[in-house]
């Protein structure tokens, strides 16, 4: 058996090492306890916190704002409480913490308290909405410039896109919840504004939050906005919803919203009106709900990751943006127009790409969509001096992903006889597992499903040679 001086040492080291704060007292409030990032969260040394009781340490706390000291008394855990306290030094600390009693025999010995330093996302956060909330003072009987694009910069020509954006410009008439899905870089928010600019809210606010970008304990407050006193260090401040008030508020990766949340904003667009945190006062709102999520909206259901509810309330219009893979007959148009507008962006003068560019471009799965794209060809141009844009210019990891995964090109095999046919496919498949393992068969016949010994037959049987081109 271990020695109790191992345990000691062995839970010191490692909570020594995690990210969060672990600060514990015994059960006259003195710290016992105090690690490395919690003496870095609060700006106190280890060696000083050590013997010091919770109200010594934070001069700003009190008997009943301490969670320590609470849990100490009450034996209830206290989970993810947002606070604002003034260190030893009177230095402002934004914290979220989680604190436990420590029980052994069921009597109280000590608590623990774990926290997360959120002080710089929360004024970055509060900096955010405040700069909204200015630009919503400033546009109040001009139009918004934060929703910039219109259905004239979306481009393509494909049925399935063509599709969409039908239903979306009979949607932009109303004031119904619209939800958008769609891969990334399909081009969800640039739907979303082309929506609003096209309705007739076109000339109120326009606001836009991804949903993953805040924390989940700091997202209510963004969104909802504060009371005075609703927490240490709150003040009296409007959310996202209420900036948005007669305009559209796009909420971005939706299912990152924490569940809880996800319930309020169901209430709200239900309701119609807001309740800041900590404040009893109702607030009639009048906004448009737009959100998007990057997977199927169903699947997201059924893996808890967005409430059914929810779901059925925002999904009043479904819009689903195609892949670009299932819509490459756009890709020479996309190819010219966003050339066109990079040039400009730029200061180029690139006239379009080669035809092995072109081919390229056509033949890659491109699983970053157009935002891919984009990024591709301003690379590309940035390497170019003028005229086209050559294989050299493309990013290395795009051409290794083509030598790769080769395509089975069909038009090569149709006019030959099946069996023929069906020799050079299975070659062409043969060749690209054996490329990906370095012809090792044995990982080769893995990932193609085959018995080792089938492999190699088909190998003599087909000729096929390492290094040698297919016939």
């Amino acid at each position: 058996m271990f020695e109790p001086d191992f345990w000691r040492e062995g839970f010191t080291g490692l909570l020594n090492h995690v990210n969060e704060g672990v600060h514990i007292a015994d059960r006259n409030g003195i710290t016992r306890f105090y690690n490395r990032s919690a003496a870095a969260i609060d700006g106190i040394e280890q060696t000083t916190a050590l013997g010091k009781h919770i109200l010594e340490m934070f001069p700003s706390l009190t008997e009943e704002t301490s969670t320590i000291l609470q849990v100490l008394r009450t034996g209830e855990k206290i989970l993810h409480r947002e606070q604002e306290i003034r260190n030893l030094y009177g230095v402002p600390v934004y914290l979220v913490t989680t604190t436990v009693p420590i029980k052994v025999n069921g009597k109280i010995l000590a608590a623990m308290d774990i926290s997360q330093n959120l002080t710089q996302v929360k004024a970055l956060a509060e900096k955010v909405v405040g700069l909204q909330a200015d630009l919503k003072a400033r546009n109040k009987h001009t139009r918004t410039e934060q929703a910039v694009y219109t259905f004239d910069s979306i481009y393509g020509e494909h049925p399935a896109l063509l599709d969409v954006l039908s239903k979306a410009r009979k949607a932009a008439r109303t004031n119904s919840p619209i939800l958008v899905s769609g891969e990334t870089g399909t081009g969800k928010e640039l739907l979303v504004q082309s929506i609003h600019n096209a309705g007739p809210r076109r000339q109120a606010p326009f606001i836009s939050q991804n949903c993953a970008a805040l924390p989940a304990t700091l997202m209510e407050s963004i969104l909802f906005g504060t009371a005075k006193g609703s927490f240490t260090g709150a003040e009296n401040r409007p959310g996202l919803v209420e900036l948005a008030d007669g305009g559209t508020l796009f909420l971005d990766e939706i299912t990152c919203l924490d569940r809880e949340l996800q319930a309020k904003l169901l209430r709200f667009i239900q309701e119609g009106s807001v309740r800041r945190l900590g404040e009893t006062r109702l607030r009639n709102v009048n906004v448009r709900i737009m959100a998007s999520t990057n997977i199927d909206p169903l699947q997201a259901v059924r893996e808890n990751r967005l409430r059914a509810d929810l779901y059925y309330r925002l999904n009043v219009v479904n819009l689903s943006l195609p892949a670009l893979r299932n819509r490459r007959s756009d890709i020479p148009l996309l190819i010219s127009r966003l050339i066109c507008d990079l040039n400009h962006k730029l200061g180029c003068q690139i006239s379009g790409v080669s035809p092995d560019v072109h081919e390229i471009c056509l033949r890659y799965p491109w699983p970053g969509n157009i935002r891919e794209l984009y990024c591709t060809l301003e690379g590309a141009m940035n390497l170019a001096d003028s005229g086209q844009l050559e294989i050299n210019h493309l990013p290395p990891y795009l051409l290794q992903k083509l030598v790769q995964n080769p395509p089975v090109n069909l038009k090569d095999v149709e006019n030959l006889p099946l069996q023929e046919a069906l020799s050079k496919v299975e070659e062409t498949l043969i060749r690209s597992a054996l490329g990906k393992s370095a012809w090792n068969i044995s990982r080769t016949a893995r990932i193609l499903g085959l018995p080792r010994q089938t492999l190699q037959y088909k190998i003599q049987s087909l000729r096929i040679e390492r290094d040698s081109p297919p016939d």
